[in-house]
């Protein structure tokens, strides 16, 4: 009996997070490995939106002959000839659509709806995405699988911490709104005179001169442009602590990859998915002065840092790409079953 044939949406376009090609190149790279059972073809061409993704894609899986497509994100075509699973990382646009363009939430009301109401399966990363897509999209919640994310070996590795001339504080990620990095710049610049410790964050600065305003001779905020993912891995080694006060994460791989590295992790409660909530020092949305605390805390507490970082490893360690393909991959076996 010849194994079932499954078609992978490899395409990384420009439309896609970090996180989500990161997610989109680790599937396919191994679930050919972890899953002997299925042959995989992957449908790396075209864009999103128009014609590459409603007529182009839609024939090639029919050319293709797979029993089942995955969608590795929520751009899926109006028309799907067969069955498919799709991934939705998170619904982040409902939640916040005042902070994105008007056209997306209309998007997400109605094309994602449709495609998590076709699709055979939905999986997501992290347990709370569960009662968002319920509630925010109607998604039948017994075809909703959960499957974490998982942390790349070159994280976990021994490396050459990043050397600074002062201590500091590290943040990863976009600059978005609801990413709330004011909360962290606000509680930053209140820690007590003594305490000095700059503060990185990756990408450009693009916040109007503000991280001039705030800096002095004892310590700055320091804009670090793009960073490859090797020099990340010595970001993390360095860092005091990766602060990361977003208001709502899908499930927020910098955390991950933090702990997997040994840097403590300082998080918006609301940001933390549940398989890492126990190994992170957590504060409520919007909490400037619960940051704060936290900041002194693992700033000044040899011992805080330490739990931090044997709680993180430990989590991090239970949590690998492999893992996360062999269980996508028990998903579709239960639905070709």
């Amino acid at each position: 009996m010849r194994p079932a044939r499954v078609g992978l949406d490899a395409r990384l376009t420009r439309q896609l997070s970090v996180g989500m090609k990161t997610y989109a190149r680790e599937l396919v790279a191994r679930l050919p490995r972890v899953a002997p059972e299925f042959t995989f073809v992957p449908l790396g061409r075209g864009g999103n939106f128009g014609w590459d993704e409603q007529v182009r894609l839609p024939l090639a899986i029919a050319r293709s002959r797979v029993e089942l497509v995955h969608f590795l994100s929520q751009y899926v075509p109006a028309v799907v000839p067969g069955r498919f699973v799709v991934t939705i990382h998170d619904l982040i646009h409902l939640h916040f659509p005042a902070h994105f363009k008007s056209k997306v939430r209309p998007y997400y009301e109605t094309f994602v709806r449709w495609a998590c109401a076709r699709a055979a399966r939905v999986i997501t990363d992290d347990e709370r995405t569960v009662e968002d897509l319920v509630s925010f999209l109607g998604t039948r919640r017994s075809k909703i699988r959960v499957v974490p994310l998982g942390v790349g070996e070159a994280f976990s590795r021994a490396v050459a911490a990043h050397v600074a001339p002062r201590p500091y504080l590290l943040y990863v990620g976009n600059h978005r709104r609801h990413k709330d990095l004011a909360t962290l710049f606000t509680a930053w610049s209140a820690l007590p005179p003594g305490l000095n410790v700059d503060l990185y964050i990756t990408g450009p600065d693009d916040f109007d001169g503000e991280l001039e305003r705030r800096s002095d001779p004892t310590r700055a905020i320091i804009a670090l442009g793009e960073i490859r993912s090797d020099e990340l891995a010595s970001y993390y080694a360095g860092a005091t602590a990766l602060v990361h006060p977003s208001l709502r994460e899908g499930f927020g791989l910098p955390m991950l990859e933090a702990m997997a590295a040994g840097c403590p992790v300082v998080a918006c409660e609301d940001s933390l998915p549940r398989v890492l909530d126990s190994a992170a020092l957590s504060f409520k949305a919007r909490d400037v002065d619960g940051l704060r605390i936290l900041l002194e805390q693992i700033l000044t507490d040899q011992g805080t840092r330490e739990r931090s970082v044997n709680l993180g490893r430990e989590a991090a360690g239970r949590l690998s790409w492999d893992r996360c393909a062999r269980a996508t991959a028990d998903v579709y076996r239960e639905v070709l079953e």
